[in-house]
């Protein structure tokens, strides 16, 4: 890491918020050196809590996020705030930038306000974004809150960079009932019906509450979630702790955020499944299923740079492409010989380790 980025890096941990703000630009820009500084970032995490908030487009989630902020700085506590916007087609960035439901902490400088670009992902959450928790939480953050886009079903990565994950469902939406019944039920730590004033608020509860129950029965949700996602595909890890009768069942909590009604309620519940996540031993599981993604994650990242170098110099994908067209071959075949350089390097690294081995 260079003198610039290690000063960056001194100014962050000093709490200078404009060096913050710095260090996550480098972050979502990909600037050169952004590994080795996120890198210098892991020995200094893991003190803040970190909650998500989703749900559909128009349940309240920024003017909540706006409250809950305001009630834990009421309590001396500070606050870091990722809010995840839809991704500008042309330029990758975020599209709702100016946080305009966000204003009653404007001016609070222990209240940090970020917004990044979802950058197409499917799930909602760029790589970036776990990146930027990361600064946030070495940065001394007590609280640090990420506000997804609110896709829909989709909107699932979340549970990846959040130890309490709140779904936000406003009244009378039947449509969006069955779409959690389609997914989200699957990550909710806590139901949140805002816009609990309006007509058929009572009905939506009642409906997340017979939710929860089938859920509970099925296996799914009612703790199962916080570990055992299984959400990339790979083999999901056992929670003994979630799968017990002990297991966490998801409170649902009525709110109306623009008064500010329920926001207590909401993070007592929020500081319940803390205390739940940390006595189950379920946040120690959840954190290095956590880290396991983020391995994952970087070694697809890298691989893919290194394939797309290797296809350059094999004349490029579109000469390849062309030449699977005129039928002088096949993808299959290409990707074997794109490969074979890679795997004969992973071979001599194994053959070598195990000669090192050996010799001791």
């Amino acid at each position: 890491m260079d003198s610039d980025d290690e000063s960056l890096l001194e100014s962050l941990l000093s709490g200078e918020h404009r060096a913050l703000a710095r260090v996550i630009s480098k972050i979502e820009n990909r600037s050169p050196g952004y590994r080795d500084l996120v890198s210098q970032l892991y020995a200094h995490t893991g003190n803040a809590d970190v909650i998500g908030i989703t749900g559909s487009p128009g349940a309240g989630k920024s003017t909540l996020v706006d409250k809950l902020a305001e009630a834990y700085r009421d309590r001396g506590e500070t606050v870091g705030i990722i809010a995840i916007d839809p991704s500008s087609p042309f330029t990758g960035g975020a599209v709702l930038g100016d946080r305009i439901r966000m204003a009653s902490t404007v001016g609070d400088m222990d209240v940090f306000v970020r917004s990044m670009s979802a950058r197409g992902t499917l799930g909602g959450l760029s790589t970036a974004t776990a990146d930027a928790v990361k600064a946030m939480d070495a940065f001394g953050k007590d609280k640090i809150i990420v506000e997804t886009v609110g896709a829909g079903q989709n909107e699932i990565d979340i549970v990846r960079t959040a130890d309490s994950v709140a779904v936000l469902v406003p009244p009378g939406s039947g449509d969006d009932i069955q779409t959690l019944k389609a997914g989200i039920l699957e990550i909710a730590d806590i139901f949140v019906v805002n816009k609990a004033d309006r007509d058929g608020a009572d009905r939506t509860v009642q409906e997340l509450r017979e939710m929860v129950h089938i859920g509970e029965e099925s296996g799914i949700g009612g703790g199962h979630h916080g570990v055992d996602t299984g959400l990339d595909g790979s083999d999901a890890v056992e929670d003994d702790a979630a799968g017990s009768d002990e297991g966490w069942t998801p409170p649902i909590v009525e709110t109306v955020a623009t008064k500010g009604t329920g926001v207590e309620a909401f993070i007592d519940e929020l500081t319940t499944h803390r205390a739940y996540l940390v006595d189950s031993g379920a946040r120690a599981e959840k954190v290095r299923t956590r880290y396991a993604e983020e391995i994952r994650t970087l070694l697809r990242e890298d691989v893919h740079t290194m394939l797309e170098d290797e296809l350059a110099e094999s004349g490029g994908i579109d000469d390849l492409a062309e030449a699977v067209r005129q039928g002088e071959t096949d993808p299959y075949s290409i990707a074997t010989d794109v490969l074979a350089p890679v795997e004969a390097c992973l071979e001599n690294v194994e053959t070598d380790a195990s000669e090192d081995t050996d010799t001791e």
